[in-house]
């Protein structure tokens, strides 16, 4: 069962729990995949409601959403298995099924191809409306050595050289599964 939600009723749960880690989940025809991420930003742009998501280039999410651009944000609500967030976080879907492997439950989507995760219930379901690749000359000095040191590897889980992609998701469904 879901229960339909507003998003903006739940933008301090939503944006806490970014900060915290959540899982932005993307399918191809090959594979459903999640991601840990904690960058993100939720508002408004061509009077939608958008979630922003940053990957960066070598990430295989990045890879799934070329080809398919919709995706799902789960994001904890109550309790729940954090390691969950930590696997994910830390495991490339180039080698690693990690629905299978966390023995995750999928769950159908209203609107989109990708589904929702019933461990981490709070969904929102997103259409790429927009994409952008960070232009490296505008990001500032300060960032750019705290979050892409030129000298470790692209294929490091924790930090690496490679700059963002932008995806713009509209939000067309938010719900928690109950």
């Amino acid at each position: 069962m879901r229960k339909e939600i507003d998003v903006f009723d739940y933008a301090k749960d939503i944006m806490k729990a970014v900060s915290n880690g959540v899982l932005l989940t993307t399918k191809t025809e090959e594979k459903v995949n999640s991601m840990t991420i904690s960058w993100g930003t939720l508002g408004i742009e061509w009077s939608k409601p958008i979630f922003t998501v940053f990957v960066r280039e070598n990430r295989f999410t990045k890879q799934q959403l070329e080809k398919n651009p919709e995706f799902t944000i789960n994001i904890p609500y109550g309790s729940y298995n954090k390691k969950i967030l930590g696997f994910c976080g830390t495991k490339s879907g180039h080698e690693t099924d990690k629905i299978g492997e966390l023995g995750l439950t999928l769950e159908t989507p209203d609107k989109i191809s990708v589904p929702a995760i019933k461990e981490l219930p709070l969904t929102l379901e997103c259409r790429v409306v927009y994409k952008q690749k960070q232009a490296e000359n505008e990001v500032t000095e300060e960032n750019r050595k705290a979050f892409y040191p030129q000298d470790v590897d692209s294929s490091f889980h924790g930090a690496n050289k490679d700059y963002h992609t932008a995806f713009y998701g509209e939000i067309v469904s938010a719900y928690i599964i109950e």
